[in-house]
This record gives structure tokens, sequence and C-alpha cells, in this order.
């Protein structure tokens, strides 16, 4: 084959899994209206809960008022009604005791993973279904995938 052959062939491939990844993202919707459903927390609070737990030493108040563009008060009453419900833990910062760091609780941290993992097309009744060589191929596709996004998040 040619490199532009090849080329051809990516772009082909990349539009198909773009399409079907269109696909699964609309009949998994009614899988995720049950967990959404079941979470008492605001938009916001969502938000804010997901990027303090992409923090790998926790946030403060402050960071987060300024990254949401709100009032350090209205940050804070956020805050306190999310460690209300259990799902962050303020502490002191080791650099600055002034300063409380927040932290995902491993409540917090399972209400998150319910929302991201409501993907039927990885349920095990599906995945059950697939051929052995078909499982393969997606576990060499999952490893692939995996390594990029390490890889892109300097921790591959």
């Amino acid at each position: 084959m040619t490199k532009e052959t090849d080329r051809l062939e990516r772009d082909r491939l990349l539009q198909h899994l773009e399409e079907i990844s269109a696909s699964f993202e609309t009949m998994a919707l009614p899988s995720v209206v049950g967990p959404l459903r079941s979470i008492e927390l605001t938009i916001q609070q969502m938000k804010v809960l997901m990027v303090i737990a992409t923090t790998e030493d926790g946030t403060n108040g402050r960071v987060l008022s300024e990254s949401f563009d709100v009032s350090l008060a209205s940050m804070s009453g956020l805050l306190d009604r999310l460690a209300a419900q259990g799902m962050l833990v303020r502490s002191l910062d080791p650099e600055d005791g002034r300063v409380r760091k927040v932290h995902v609780t491993p409540k917090g941290r399972a209400m998150l993973r319910s929302l991201m993992a409501a993907r039927p097309e990885f349920s095990p009744d599906i995945l059950a279904l697939l051929d052995l060589e078909d499982l393969k191929a997606l576990e060499q596709g999952l490893r692939a995938i995996m390594a990029k996004m390490l890889w892109l998040s300097g921790q591959g």
C-alpha cells in the first residue's frame, strides 16, 4: 500500500469510528438517565466534583471560584453542600495552614464512576455475545487507546 492509500484508509476508519461512537452515545442515553436521576447534585455541583476529582493533590475554594467564575462565598456554599453529602472532604494544606484543600471522597468517586460507567456497549451481557476473535481485537484496541491516553496525560 502507498502512503496515500494508507491515509485514505485511516481517514475512512476514523470517520466510521466517529459514526459508531455517536450511535453508542445515542443508545447509551437511556442507561445514563437512571444513575443521573438517583444523584442529588446540581449540574454545577457535578462539574465542581469532576474538577476536584481530576486534581491529584486536591484544590481549594479560591482556585475553584476563579475557575468557575463565581464568588468565593458561592463556591464555599457549594463545597459545604458537597461535603454534607459526603462527596468531598476538606483538610488543611500542609504548605499553607490558612488554606483548606478539598478532595473527593470514595463516595464521590463512586458516584462519578457510576455516571461514567453507564456504557451499555461494554456491559457483560453484550461482551459475552462477542466471538473470541472480536473480544481479542476489542481488548487490543482498548489497550492501545489506554496507552495513548496515558501518554497524553504524561503518565505513560
